[in-house]
């Protein structure tokens, strides 16, 4: 029998449902759903939210849409895009450590950086940047060994792990000297910033609210940081022409209309969006995987089987991994990185019948349309075999990990390969095993993160 045939078969035994907040009260206020959405965004939903396609209400004095229809949401992020912006309130939490980068751009600026990064990350690319994160998987590897038997946070393994991997992809050198302080920039800004007051919804962008001055202080010593990174990059030579890194495929972008390279500036926000939308998504992704396989280890024994099989036959491809690709899947299913989508109505329109006007706000969110009663079959349930060959693939306005349309995420063929290789390799390496057996439960703050950190125990295999 093969690997596939033996991830595939069905085999009796209890559903594993994982862990995920309680839904929210109908009847909350305006005030109290504010509350909920600063304590864990996901946890502000009530139960019509998983149900219905489309539920409109009021926030803030403004028409809210909550869209789970296919069709809808190909409206919004496809056929009329350009209508729908970011809200005032995202670009006040993101601008400070993204800038004027690719995620926040709008109009005729981000056709002009989506154009001129898009080499970068073609297909063709990625044989530059597999071998840096296969080399930087080793290490990680090599690094878990040393704890075999002992109680390990495999949270804060794989954050390491992803941020080694976006500086050597970056920058072709290992990031541990200013992995400390890169951190430390991530989680003072989600801990202190990235949260949404009162104030960032209510007031229009041009007017400053008390965050947005410890936000620029931030921005500063953000910049100089960044700025410091590619100074050292710069300074290392090159003995030939071809490119070694995203840095070299970067630097060699231009826009095909003007044949202008980034400036210094563009270049240090265009590097702050690639490393941290990537090595948070991986991290996340990463952790989620190992912590439902930990909760399933009939799956995780088939996850390692395939991959060792792959090993065996020489260079590890992602197309020997059907099954480690459908258990990534399945986990950005159920705790999808990017767990909302918010867009405002440049001006009127119609979706799905109902009126538009200046304003409104359109909520598309990858973790409610992920587990949506109407678009699933057993929708909160682990599932990997749903994603495997053969089956039927999901509508594709229905499974949005990284977006969908002309703002898709520029780098998700990148960062499916980079937690694809990392997961066979690490499953491969070890047999994990949850120690705490508390749930962990999914908080909704930028991105889909843990309550806390579990430990865990891992064995060689």
């Amino acid at each position: 029998m093969s690997i596939i045939e033996a991830v595939e078969r069905p085999v009796a035994r209890q559903p594993l449902i994982p862990p995920h907040p309680p839904r929210a009260s109908e009847n909350l206020s305006a005030l109290g759903r504010l509350s909920a959405i600063r304590n864990n965004a996901i946890a502000s939903w009530g139960p019509r939210a998983y149900e219905e396609e489309i539920i409109r209400g009021r926030f803030l004095g403004r028409s809210s849409f909550i869209l789970n229809r296919p069709d809808a949401i190909k409206h919004v992020l496809v056929d009329n895009y350009e209508n729908y912006t970011r809200t005032p309130a995202g670009i006040r939490v993101l601008q400070p450590i993204l800038g004027e980068g690719l995620l926040l751009a709008e109009g005729r600026a981000w056709k002009n950086q989506r154009r001129t990064l898009a080499p970068a990350f073609a297909p063709r690319a990625m044989g530059t940047l597999i071998p840096h994160m296969i080399s930087a998987t080793d290490d990680a590897i090599a690094n878990l060994a040393t704890s075999c038997g002992t109680p390990v946070d495999l949270r804060e393994a794989m954050q390491r792990l992803a941020l080694d991997i976006a500086g050597r992809t970056m920058f072709s050198f290992e990031i541990a000297r200013h992995g400390t302080a890169l951190r430390n920039f991530v989680n003072e800004y989600g801990e202190r910033l990235a949260r949404p007051r009162f104030l960032d919804l209510l007031l229009p962008l041009g007017w400053p609210s008390p965050q947005d001055i410890s936000r620029a202080l931030f921005r500063r010593r953000w910049t100089r940081f960044m700025r410091g990174l590619i100074s050292e990059r710069r300074a290392m030579s090159n003995a030939d022409d071809a490119p070694r890194d995203l840095f070299d495929l970067m630097v060699a972008a231009r826009d095909p209309e003007t044949d202008a390279a980034f400036s210094d500036e563009q270049l240090a926000d265009q590097v702050s969006t690639m490393i941290l939308a990537g090595h948070e998504t991986t991290a996340t992704a990463l952790f989620w995987s190992l912590y439902l396989l930990s909760l399933d280890p009939a799956t995780q024994d088939g996850l390692a089987a395939e991959a060792k099989a792959a090993l065996a036959g020489g260079a590890l491809d992602v197309v020997k991994l059907p099954f480690t690709r459908a258990v990534i899947d399945e986990t950005l299913r159920l705790y999808p990185p990017a767990f909302l989508i918010v867009r405002a109505a440049a001006g009127a329109d119609t979706i799905a019948g109902m009126p538009v006007v200046k304003r409104d706000v359109v909520l598309i969110s990858p973790w409610l349309l992920h587990r949506h009663e109407k678009l699933w079959d057993a929708p909160n349930e682990f599932r990997p075999a749903r994603f495997m060959p053969g089956n039927p693939p999901p509508d594709r306005f229905a499974y949005l990990p990284f977006g969908v349309g002309p703002r898709v995420c520029i780098g998700a063929q990148f960062a499916l390969t980079e937690a694809t290789l990392a997961l066979a390799k690490i499953v491969a390496a070890f047999r994990i095993e949850l120690i705490d057996k508390d749930p962990v439960t999914p908080t909704g703050v930028v991105t889909t993160q843990p309550d806390r950190s579990p430990m865990f125990r891992i064995a060689r295999r």
